[in-house]
């Protein structure tokens, strides 16, 4: 499908009119020719800045506990099929996951994530997320996500009564390939856990991975997916392919292809966070600050396993583009 510049202006206009692109529409944003990106994207950025203006949101990650994950995720290399060298331990103690957040505040992040690895929690692993979680907002103006796998509805209750604001579950890959990257659990599943968390009434977080062997028309049907899940916030990680895992080998991704992707996802999702989230340093390279004219978050610090950008790198990053970085208010 042939667009013109004119084109994309209409995508955002369709956009801002709250309509779903098609799929002929979907695909072309991601097809486009790349002598197109800059148009693509400052179509994209019309639609961003209508519902953000210039602000950036920054979340940091605490890895709570590594490794010892029974999923055999194609990606992680914290899973059951994976060799690869990563530190093991189980959940950090409470003081620990506290002083992250006040690590976290340091750095100017608004949203402190608390990631474990494993299918999901054990009792007293949620109680030591609860117990911090209660701490941490008594003390810091911070929002907090968990991502702790596979929910009950009591787990999510008492996660929102402690205080947790935000759920993290990804649906990683659309629901035709998710058998090709995860058979330990399946994509109803992860879908499952967000409306857990939804109902009871903790913001939903979902996003994807791209890189791991899908079509163009998987993406496309991704961006759809978390459009009807309406999760509010939406990581967009690319996949940084580890040594070890059976993702190992696949070729990082062409940086103009990823603006495409963050701009499609912008398009489809017009007032959610869009977060430029892992593998964005190996992937997007020096196109990095182009990615937040279409999202408007981003990770800050390290990721689960692999290092991220400096964060003062990230500051001076958002202050040349002339944006704002966006700091919580509760």
């Amino acid at each position: 499908m042939e667009m013109t510049l004119m084109n994309w202006e209409q995508l955002a206009d369709k956009a801002l009119a709250g309509e779903r692109l098609t799929m002929e529409e979907g695909l072309a944003v991601l097809q486009a020719d790349d002598d197109e990106v800059l148009a693509v994207l400052q179509a994209a950025f019309r639609v961003r800045k209508a519902y953000y203006g210039k602000k950036v949101k920054l979340n940091m990650i605490i890895n709570a506990k590594s490794g010892l994950c029974p999923e055999d995720c194609g990606y992680c290399s914290q899973s059951i099929v994976s060799t690869a060298p990563v530190s093991k331990y189980p959940l950090l103690e409470k003081d620990t996951l506290v002083d992250g957040a006040r690590k976290a505040m340091e750095l100017k992040a608004g949203t402190y994530c608390i990631v474990a690895s494993g299918r999901g929690p054990t009792e007293k692993e949620l109680q030591q997320v609860i117990d911090a979680v209660k701490e941490i907002k008594s003390d810091m103006p911070m929002k907090i996500c968990a991502c702790l796998g596979i929910l009950s509805q009591e787990q999510a209750e008492r996660l929102k009564e402690a205080g947790v604001d935000r759920y993290n579950h990804n649906i990683n890959t659309s629901a035709s390939n998710f058998s090709n990257i995860t058979k330990t659990h399946s994509y109803d599943d992860r879908v499952a856990t967000v409306e857990k968390a939804k109902a009871a009434g903790i913001s939903p977080c979902s996003g994807v991975i791209v890189g791991m062997g899908e079509s163009d028309a998987d993406i496309v049907e991704m961006a759809y997916a978390l459009r009807e899940i309406d999760a509010d916030s939406i990581p967009v990680n690319f996949l940084n392919s580890i040594p070890g895992t059976p993702l190992e080998g696949y070729a990082n991704l062409n940086p103009r292809k990823c603006l495409k992707v963050l701009a499609l996802f912008r398009f489809m999702n017009p007032t959610k966070e869009i977060r430029v989230s892992g593998g964005r340093e190996v992937n997007l390279r020096s196109l990095q600050p182009l990615g937040l004219y279409a999202a408007n978050s981003v990770f800050v610090g390290d990721y689960l396993t692999t290092e991220g950008q400096e964060a003062n790198a990230d500051h001076r990053m958002i202050e040349d583009l002339g944006f704002e970085i966006e700091l919580c208010a509760l």
